[in-house]
């Protein structure tokens, strides 16, 4: 199994705790039906320190690294980030796990 994890800084406007209610909302809408997508859950920071950082944490299972480009391109994925996320989000970065090695 392989996770996906993307942080994201929300611009000010939504960095609250509805905004972040808001992308969690959409997102528990959104990803299970994307193609490839086994799991999703959503994150939000549990100190201060983390809050200073970063929003919202996705953690998206595939059962494969080669999902995660048909996903990234899927037409309910596109809608998300370029008319959901437009104007919400100051700063994104995302980073691939593989869970099912040891080393």
């Amino acid at each position: 199994m392989v996770e996906r994890y993307v942080f994201l800084k929300l611009v000010d406007e939504h960095a609250t705790p509805e905004g972040r209610a808001a992308v969690r909302t959409e997102v528990e809408r959104v990803f299970p039906g994307i193609p490839g997508v086994r799991a999703v859950r959503v994150g939000v920071p549990a100190d201060a320190p983390a809050l200073a950082a970063w929003d919202i944490v996705l953690i998206i299972g595939f059962d494969r690294l080669d999902a995660i480009p048909g996903y990234l391109e899927s037409p309910p994925h596109r809608a998300f980030v370029d008319e959901f996320l437009a104007g919400r989000v100051a700063a994104r970065k995302a980073w691939n796990f593989d869970l099912s090695t040891s080393g």
